[in-house]
């Protein structure tokens, strides 16, 4: 929202600049050196005396009906020109016909003894053509505004999400406003500072002390305002930092030599806003994530061995973190970085946080070495699944859980990370098979039989298959042979001799319980090996 009511616009076209628009043929007839006067308004009119409805800066075109019979007289003349000086118009232009074939001399006379601008308008030159070009000169200057302000808030918001918030806001402050900028906390203590383009730092700090007493004892919204001698302190002017209960939280407190235009006052209305949210997110936000990290750091075993009264707290504080109820459920979720994660270049945790703490609508989000983890009341759809995939991103989805199985839940989505990174592909706990294959999946279940069972599956397939063949029965007998000669079909001392021969292949003592367990393992996967990529399409 504006600072200003709509009738002061963000910008203003100057009589000089309009008038390198109009045709050449207009005639400048006196120089009333106004040409940087801001025109707000280009109005045709022929009444006697049209200044109770001009605003200040006002081009006046006038075909010289007011001048004809005895307003053409001098004394007419004259205080008609005076009226117009003294409602500050811009300028004058005189239509040639269809009342003058030129401009009276009367008229002209009054402008120079009144320093009036005074223009000559041809017949080929219409009225209407003139205001016509001034709207759109206008409207293209204040779309340039327009932009320029869609920019700054952007890097506004920009520098809000960088690890150093307030001190990157002052930055981008000063850098499209030409002011000094302080930012003051609640005890008066200076928490940031921007330089102006001169470098200019601003007056001591204790010269404020007025101002500041007035900014952090008064009440609602204000503007407090000073002057000093200092270079670039002619105005000083100061923003209290208010609570949604109107505490003051601190103040921003800005200097300069001139006033501000409305679109600059603009960007410091954002600034305000912004540096308000920070504040009040640090001092007066949402307590109840803060106050439930406490209890659980001074009282690990309360979800053990405390009342029903405590952990209900508990549970008040964990839904006021979700945004949810008390008994709502929630689950945990670990993002997983992919290869090349299509995040913003240069983005600092903060902005990292921010961004997971509102797609997942919580403020339970923690930064870790492989992504990060979230507690979220959310059942995580296939939409924000999607969303969160288009970042390069993976999810590790945990099951409904209640306050007190969150770690017994973080436990089994932890277990699930390896599968992601392998894999490539999201996982939801309840989706998976809780076995050492279900866990393992499909890609890394493939890769340990390859490893492992390289030598075997290298041979030729007359000899790879009876081989894989009698090892599967072996391991399925736990190393029987009379069991694994029944199974297969063979003589006892076959499967010994065979066996001894994958030992050899395998470089691995079959003895050894691990080693069968893992050979058991990656025999689940071979199959998929032998039957080539295709297998399952």
């Amino acid at each position: 929202m504006l600072p200003e009511p709509a009738i002061a616009r963000l910008s203003f076209v100057t009589l000089e600049q309009f008038l390198e628009q109009l045709p050449p043929e207009l005639k400048m007839l006196h120089d009333g050196g106004s040409g940087a006067s801001l025109l707000r308004w280009v109005e045709p009119s022929e009444l006697e005396d049209p200044t109770p409805y001009l605003p200040e800066g006002e081009f006046l075109l006038t075909a010289g009906l007011p001048f004809l019979g005895e307003g053409g007289s001098a004394t007419s003349v004259d205080a008609y020109v005076r009226r117009l000086v003294g409602a500050k118009v811009a300028a004058l232009g005189f239509g040639i016909r269809p009342y003058f074939d030129a401009v009276p001399d009367v008229l002209l006379d009054a402008c120079r003894r009144h320093n009036l601008t005074l223009f000559e308008v041809p017949e080929s030159v219409p009225f209407a053509a003139i205001g016509l070009e001034f709207s759109q000169l206008l409207e293209s200057d204040n779309a340039r505004v327009f932009r320029q302000l869609a920019e700054t808030n952007r890097q506004l918001m920009r520098a809000v999400l960088s690890p150093r918030p307030e001190h990157e806001l002052l930055a981008a402050l000063v850098q499209r406003v030409p002011v000094w900028a302080l930012l003051v906390g609640a005890d008066g203590r200076v928490r940031a500072r921007g330089h102006n383009a001169g470098g200019s730092t601003g007056v001591e700090h204790s010269l404020l002390a007025p101002l500041l007493e007035r900014l952090l004892t008064g009440s609602g919204p204000r503007v407090e305002m000073d002057g000093f001698e200092q270079p670039g302190s002619a105005l000083v002017f100061g923003h209290p930092l208010r609570s949604t209960k109107d505490a003051n939280l601190g103040a921003l407190i800005l200097g300069s030599d001139a006033p501000l235009t409305p679109a600059q006052n603009n960007v410091v209305q954002s600034a305000v806003g912004l540096l308000e949210l920070l504040v009040r997110q640090r001092t007066s936000g949402s307590l109840a994530p803060s106050q439930l990290a406490t209890a659980l750091l001074l009282h690990p075993d309360t979800l053990s061995t405390g009342a029903t009264k405590h952990v209900n707290g508990l549970k008040d504080l964990l839904a006021q973190s979700l945004s949810s109820t008390r008994s709502g459920q929630m689950r945990v979720v670990q993002g997983i970085k992919a290869e090349s994660p299509d995040w913003p270049a240069g983005d600092g945790p903060v902005r990292e946080l921010l961004q997971w703490r509102r797609l997942f609508d919580t403020k339970l989000v923690e930064i870790t070495d492989y992504g990060f983890a979230a507690i979220t009341r959310l059942k995580v759809d296939d939409a924000l699944l999607a969303d969160v995939e288009k970042l390069g991103w993976r999810l590790a989805i945990g099951e409904p859980t209640e306050l007190t199985g969150l770690a017994a839940a973080y436990q089994r989505v932890s277990s699930l990370r390896s599968r992601v990174l392998s894999s490539g592909k999201s996982v939801r706990v309840e989706e998976v098979q809780w076995s050492v294959t279900g866990l393992l999946g499909r890609e890394a279940g493939t890769m340990l039989a390859e490893r492992l069972l390289a030598p075997v599956l290298s041979l030729e397939p007359d000899r790879r298959d009876p081989l894989l063949s009698v090892l599967r029965g072996w391991l399925s007998e736990n190393g029987s042979w009379d069991g694994s000669a029944k199974l297969l079909g063979l003589h006892r001392n076959s499967v010994r001799r065979q066996i001894g021969v994958l030992g050899e292949l395998l470089d691995m003592d079959l003895n050894q319980a691990q080693v069968r367990a893992e050979l058991w393992i990656a025999l689940q996967y071979a199959d998929e090996l032998v039957a080539g990529p295709d297998a399952g399409v």
